[in-house]
């Protein structure tokens, strides 16, 4: 039987001009990946990232950590587009068009707590906006476009994949969430719900063999609550 781990990236640079990249954090949220999959003996065929620079870094900080031979060569990694996040940030401007200026959003939160609980209840109904299928036309990628995306990367890796390999994707938070939604059939908000809770540099397993996959965990992340430092679980 093949697994496939399902690695959401680590901690990126929210509220800056350039969210994709990673924090300082992120970058060491990766680096304690790497380190608990090389103390846990795994050995890995196959390592496939999303083109997006945060997936890239999460990739390059874990397999910094990783034992020589545990996974194949930088230069063999593959690049999968469909693994991609879908775009956040025209999800809440199309919700809330005063905050296109990310520096907007980084003031507004700097409000105190209460702003971030109000502003994660903006984001969820910016969310059920874009899921609701009533405004498919004023987005460049529709919900339905977005999830039929993620799943066509899927099968594309399970296509290419050996029979019983052990693959590490890097990905993002809403395409660990629809294929979640997928596999357990669960409905849109169910998948937004799920999205909420995934910590970034969190691994989620999936069992394949010929014509089936199954999930088998859902966003672990001990290997960040090891350092016993709350700010060491983030999820954004």
């Amino acid at each position: 039987m093949g697994k496939i781990y399902l690695v959401r990236h680590g901690q990126a640079s929210f509220g800056t001009s350039n969210y994709d990249r990673l924090s300082e954090l992120g970058k060491e949220q990766g680096r304690l990946l790497g380190k608990w999959l090389g103390e846990t003996g795994q050995q890995f065929h196959t390592i496939v990232t999303g083109d997006m620079q945060r997936h890239r870094e999460t990739a390059e900080a874990c397999a910094s950590m990783l034992p020589d031979g545990a996974a194949p060569p930088r230069a063999a990694w593959l690049v999968d587009a469909g693994f991609n996040e879908y775009d956040h940030e025209e999800v809440l401007q199309r919700h809330r068009p005063d905050f296109v200026d990310p520096i907007a959003v980084k003031q507004f939160l700097a409000e105190g707590d209460d702003a971030k609980r109000v502003f994660q209840r903006m984001f969820e109904e910016a969310m059920s906006r874009w899921m609701s299928g009533q405004h498919d036309d004023e987005y460049r990628e529709p919900w339905p476009v977005f999830r039929e995306r993620v799943l066509a990367a899927l099968r594309r890796l399970l296509d290419a994949a050996g029979a019983s390999q052990n693959i590490l994707v890097f990905t993002s938070g809403g395409t660990i969430a629809t294929l979640c939604q997928h596999l357990l059939g669960l409905g849109e908000r169910q998948m937004a719900e799920l999205n909420w809770t995934l910590v970034n540099a969190a691994v989620t397993k999936l069992l394949y063999r010929p014509g089936r996959v199954t999930l088998s965990y859902m966003n672990s992340y001990a290997h960040l609550e090891m350092l016993g430092e709350k700010h060491s679980i983030t999820y954004r």
